[in-house]
């Protein structure tokens, strides 16, 4: 069935090769001759050249050093130029990952370190960089994808029989087209599903933060008679907000066994954000938990990880290539190539145009093709113009000196990523410049210690400033000011104390987690403060407060503790810190787009945004055919 195999077959001396098998798009060769492991690889740079293919060269699992053995002969090479070593193991796949406190030691000079180890002891040698935060939950489930070695290895195999079952090298004719089962002229519960002549793709599937959880307003339409889970080839994750990947775990719950495809930040932030959703669910009352841990470890199984710029096929007939977004960290568009050059869409997720961010750069406009392009519109209003960037740090200096001078806390209710580390990295900086005072006191609290380790796991994917701070030693997260808020005691000693307080903590809405429980400490107090830095949904406990509203009722239940005065004074962030594009920069976004597709599709937003956009869009892109549509709607591209 898979011809593929037999070609590059015919280029391999076979009685040197044990198997050969497919890891997803890749194709491994696992041999079993010792030397051929290192002479081989010119025939495998040719096989590469003719196929155009990923293909590498492993050791047979019976050539493998045993795991005790490596470990000694690894600290014996590298000796003392790497202080820490972790070794983690996946056996099924003669694969050995080393996470070291310095990756350039431990490379060695041109590599000649990991070439010492491969020939010592066989195995394929991947090393990356111990954070200098740690999280306890992200290591966990990182662990999964070793404790699953065996699994993975059939898993990623399946996979690539699926890509390759109706491989050719030629242009693949036929028709595509997508359809919105959810972010149709509305923020919230993201899932674009787009079908070509051969595969069947979903792009995210999120919940809608503004929705009651439970209410069936939250998810996307899976019960459409146009989508069909067992017949979805893919699913690609453009970010790690739970209103793109919140109902992830889910379709494993009820079934899904195939392949998620996103970027390694994301993979760890979403299920960081999974978890903490399941908290959220365990609280509510009267409301079933929609899926549990283990659905998300299942979930988690199935996720294969791509850098940016790396094309990479998906399915039979669709090559997948992600480029930053600039929107939190790890988020992606997610760039299509359908039927070998046939047609190129491309669905941004969200993104961030921004050139004035301190934590990622902005969004790339530099693409090869693009025929059909379907973008995200969360602040493209005629007044969605954000507060200028440099205005808005010396607003934020101004409300924390007050709060400093009063003895007042200050509440930053944030989403779990992306924002809180932009606000520390503000933070930060006003430190740094003796602008704000040494001793201000900033608490994190929620899952934002955890998301900003996550940061520092990954520097590559941050701004060049920033990767260089961390790299060189010099890392602004891990300043004495930032302090984790580590138990619900501790929580209650610092809304009792009479100290100040700067605290940041999820969720950004204020509908659900810790900033809840602050806010009804802060709220009465005319001392204290809240600064909003993100989008308010309508019908959030935030938007009432944004808005105005002096008396608020929490919960309906009776009780006179689910009633709060708002006396604190409440500020907000324009759009400065956003992690989206304000109207002026989306536009910019559309006009520097290296070519101009000739569909462009509009999500994610409220519908008088949209359709505003629409005519926009016209201006900058003259003859371009735009589309507004709602959910469950579909447009053919191609």
């Amino acid at each position: 069935m898979v011809k593929i195999l037999d070609e590059i077959k015919k280029e391999l001396p076979l009685e040197k090769v044990g198997s050969i098998e497919f890891e997803a798009a890749n194709i491994v060769i696992y041999t079993t001759n010792r030397d051929f492991l290192f002479t081989g690889r010119s025939i495998i740079k040719t096989i590469v050249s003719k196929f155009k293919k990923r293909i590498e060269l492993r050791a047979d699992n019976s050539l493998l050093m045993s795991e005790e053995q490596t470990e000694i002969s690894v600290k014996e090479i590298l000796g003392d130029s790497v202080k820490n070593i972790e070794f983690k193991f996946d056996s099924a796949r003669s694969m050995l990952i080393l996470e070291v406190d310095n990756v350039g030691a431990a490379v060695g000079k041109e590599g000649s370190n990991l070439k010492a180890i491969q020939k010592k002891t066989m195995w394929s040698v991947v090393v990356k960089r111990i954070p200098p935060l740690r999280s306890k939950t992200v290591d966990a489930m990182r662990a999964v994808e070793f404790q699953e070695s065996s699994y993975r290895r059939k898993f990623l195999n399946k996979v690539g029989k699926r890509i390759y079952g109706g491989w050719t090298k030629g242009k693949i004719k036929g028709w595509s087209r997508v359809t919105m089962l959810g972010a149709g002229n509305q923020i919230g519960r993201s899932a674009i599903y787009l079908q070509t002549t051969e595969s069947r793709i979903l792009f995210d599937c999120g919940l809608d933060p503004s929705v009651p959880v439970g209410d069936l307003g939250q998810f996307p339409y899976l019960d459409s008679p146009d989508f069909k889970l067992d017949d979805v080839d893919a699913i690609v994750l453009s970010h790690a907000h739970m209103d793109h990947c919140g109902l992830l775990p889910y379709l494993y719950k009820i079934g899904y066994k195939g392949p998620i495809y996103t970027t390694e930040p994301s993979r760890d932030i979403m299920a960081l954000s999974q978890l903490d959703f399941i908290k959220i669910m365990g609280n509510t009352k009267d409301v079933g938990v929609l899926y549990k841990a283990e659905d998300i470890k299942e979930m988690l199984k199935h996720v294969i990880t791509i850098d940016f710029n790396s094309v990479t096929d998906i399915a039979p007939d669709v090559r997948l290539t992600f480029y930053n977004s600039g929107h939190i960290l790890g988020s992606a568009f997610c760039h299509v190539n359908i039927g070998n050059g046939m047609h190129n869409f491309m669905y941004t997720g969200d993104f961030n145009y921004s050139y004035k961010q301190r934590l990622l750069n902005r969004a790339d406009t530099q693409f090869p093709r693009l025929e059909s392009l379907m973008m995200e519109n969360t602040s493209t209003g005629p007044k969605d113009y954000a507060m200028p960037r440099e205005e808005a740090e010396e607003e934020l200096l101004k409300i924390l000196l007050d709060g400093y001078v009063k003895k007042g806390k200050v509440l930053i209710p944030v989403f779990g990523v992306g924002r809180p580390q932009e606000m520390l990295l503000v933070i930060e900086n006003l430190i740094k410049e003796e602008r704000l005072p040494k001793d201000l006191k900033v608490y994190i609290d929620g899952m934002v210690w955890e998301t900003t380790a996550i940061h520092t796991a990954y520097p590559e994917f941050l701004n060049r400033n920033l990767r260089g701070r961390i790299l060189r030693g010099d890392n602004p997260f891990t300043i004495e000011n930032f302090q984790e808020v580590t138990s619900h005691v501790h929580r209650q000693e610092i809304c009792a104390s009479q100290e100040h307080a700067v605290v940041i903590a999820t969720s950004g809405m204020l509908n659900g987690g810790t900033s809840v429980e602050y806010f009804k400490q802060f709220a009465e107090d005319e001392n204290n403060s809240i600064i909003f830095v993100g989008y308010q949904a309508a019908g959030t406990l935030g938007r009432k407060v944004k808005d105005g509203e002096k008396d608020i009722l929490l919960a309906n239940t009776g009780s006179a503790d689910d009633r709060v005065k708002v006396n604190m004074g409440v500020h907000q962030m324009k759009g400065a810190f956003s992690a989206h594009s304000d109207l002026g920069l989306t536009k910019k976004f559309v006009a520097n787009l290296s070519v101009k597709p000739k569909k462009i599709i509009l999500d994610h937003g409220e519908a008088s945004k949209i359709q505003y956009f629409a005519e926009v869009v016209k201006k900058i892109v003259p003859g371009v055919k735009t589309y507004t549509p709602d959910n469950l709607e579909t447009i053919r591209l191609n």
